[in-house]
């Protein structure tokens, strides 16, 4: 390719809306461009990225098993109304009205029609396992598209859906295309880290996204450096054991101790205390020692949500343990007229109010928390003695200093970037379909399904994220729109344009991927454009190599530059780009 012929023009600076590195260097480079919010062009740089990134996922999932078909973008309305996700997703899922009235989606997964082919299709234990995928175009209405390519409306995606006839078959599918992930992420030389992850509106039982470490990543994750626990945030669990409660003797302080010696409660008065540190500073107790009261609305339901002092709430477990998808804390108002008291609330002798329990309210003995009027609280409350819960699991926030729940080491954070998500779906969408089939016995039952996704857009972004410098994009050899970027100075010199093009030709006749730095340029502006471009090796014709009958080969990791003689040029540069490729990550 001819740069003065290449559609697309470099930038100097990165647009002032530009947010991320990845953002600010795709637009600067001319690989991608924005239409509207989320909504970007791949130009031809970047789209030669995308369909290398695109070949080496597909290579791998074959490698898997995989059989590649293409899904329709549209789809009946009527699928997401069956399975039940068009609440899940909620205004994340583009719909259209077609000339009869009709309801459509615009695919942003497509679950629900592989169940369906599956159940036309699929018969016997015969027919199964089977991994099936596409490389397609996805939509989601995001309420806020971020990043440039990091989070989008309209994105391209690889997704892979595994039916199985029993658990052992989806372990067995969960691990091999979780190590084709691994595969993929290898052959970018982009580093990842497999965590727990929840599910979201994608639905099942259990997932795990594909992370790359980045402080832009949108992504918090909690990990222990000691045994290598690590979960999104919005999953990560934690040791709820309080340290000073090791080996303590039975005490209305302490809260340990035989359940047979609680001791009763008692109202104490706390005026102007209002908050869980002004309490406990107040009764001089560490805010381990006390519970806490939080107001939500969910589903249209008033409830209050108890849970340790010390700790907050995790909305996303709360939502998950509700089952509910519209989950927002409660109005002013909305408290006022339940009859509670905001700072002095608690679910000690509440009737007609429903109580979700923190399970960190078990943890001990002997906690403050309000008395349900205004200046006061009330010590000594033990559950289950002096109040019930309607629902009690896991609603906290993990948080760094938390402690490991397997080994109890220190927790620690960071941020991540998600290239990949992989979903054990169980049967609640096979189930509501109908994608069922014989067993061994001649007895119906359910196709087991799982869902994996890589999103190829981000991916992209992630590698720039983890590849470049203050000169621009690495980008590794396995995906780089070109392997060569062949500049000629002087090129209104007829030697030199003469000689630049018939090393331009040799190079391409021997199958290497050239891009042609022909213009009428400085050598300031060329070199500046192709360590932008991050190109994986730059060759520089001038008069003075011309001289010698040799180019200037520099590889865009490294300062140094060497000279390769003209004769037998071609082999020379792809043993150059061999070594390139094996001195990567």
């Amino acid at each position: 390719m001819r740069f003065s012929k290449l559609f697309g023009k470099t930038l100097r600076q990165a647009p002032a809306e530009a947010e991320s590195i990845s953002h600010q260097l795709l637009l600067r480079t001319g690989m991608i461009a924005q239409e509207a919010a989320g909504i970007y062009s791949y130009l031809p740089l970047g789209w030669r990225v995308l369909r290398k990134i695109e070949q080496i996922i597909r290579e791998e999932m074959d490698k898997a098993g995989g059989q590649e078909l293409l899904l329709p973008v549209l789809q009946p309305f009527e699928f997401w109304q069956q399975s039940g996700r068009n609440v899940a997703f909620g205004e994340s899922l583009f719909t259209m009205t077609d000339r009869r009235k009709r309801i459509l989606a615009l695919g942003p997964t497509h679950e629900e029609v592989v169940a369906d082919l599956v159940s036309r299709y699929v018969q016997s234990y015969r027919d199964l396992p089977l991994l099936l995928y596409q490389i397609q175009t996805k939509l989601r209405d995001e309420p806020r598209p971020r990043g440039g390519l990091l989070r989008v409306r309209e994105f391209i995606m690889k997704d892979l859906y595994s039916l199985d006839a029993d658990e052992s078959g989806l372990d067995e599918s969960y691990r091999l295309v979780s190590q084709a992930y691994r595969n993929v992420y290898a052959r970018m030389d982009l580093p990842t880290l497999m965590i727990e992850a929840d599910s979201g509106a994608i639905g099942g039982k259990e997932s795990h996204e594909f992370m790359v470490l980045s402080e832009t990543g949108e992504d918090e994750i909690i990990h222990c450096a000691a045994c290598g626990y690590a979960a999104n945030a919005e999953k990560a669990e934690f040791n709820k054991a309080v340290e000073s409660d090791a080996g303590a003797a039975p005490s209305p302080g302490s809260g340990a101790g035989n359940p047979r010696e609680l001791l009763p409660m008692e109202e104490i008065a706390t005026p102007e205390a209002r908050t869980i540190v002004q309490v406990a500073d107040l009764v001089d107790v560490p805010t381990t020692e006390t519970l806490k009261s939080v107001f939500y609305v969910a589903g249209g339901e008033f409830l209050i949500v108890v849970i340790r002092g010390d700790l907050d709430i995790n909305e996303t477990k709360l939502t998950n343990a509700l089952k509910c998808s519209d989950l927002r804390l409660a109005t002013e108002d909305e408290v006022s007229k339940s009859g509670l008291v905001a700072g002095f609330a608690s679910p000690v002798g509440l009737k007609g109010v429903r109580v979700v329990a923190d399970d960190s309210v078990k943890s001990r003995a002997h906690f403050i928390t309000g008395a349900n009027k205004s200046g006061y609280h009330l010590r000594n409350i033990n559950y289950p003695r002096d109040f019930q819960a309607d629902v009690v699991a896991d609603v906290a926030l993990a948080r760094t200093g938390h402690r490991c729940p397997r080994c109890r080491s220190e927790l620690s954070s960071v941020r991540g970037i998600e290239v990949g998500h992989v979903f054990k779906l169980g049967t609640f969408i096979s189930e509501r379909f109908g994608a069922s089939f014989l067993d061994r016995d001649g007895g119906s039952r359910p196709v087991i399904m799982g869902s994996y996704g890589i999103g190829l857009g981000r991916l992209l972004a992630a590698v720039v994220e983890q590849s470049h410098d203050d000169k621009g994009i690495i980008w590794p050899q396995s995906i780089a729109p070109y392997q060569v970027c062949l500049c000629s100075l002087h090129a209104d010199r007829a030697e030199i344009s003469a000689a630049a093009e018939q090393i331009y030709e040799d190079l391409q006749q021997s199958g290497l991927e050239v891009l042609f730095d022909d213009r009428i340029d400085s050598p300031g502006v060329k070199f500046n454009d192709a360590d932008l471009l991050g190109i994986p090796l730059r060759l520089t014709l001038s008069p003075r190599t011309l001289e010698s009958r040799s180019v200037e080969a520099k590889r865009r990791t490294e300062k140094e530059s060497r000279l390769l003689p003209f004769e037998d040029l071609t082999r020379q540069v792809t043993s150059l780009l061999a070594e390139t490729r094996e001195s990567q990550p």
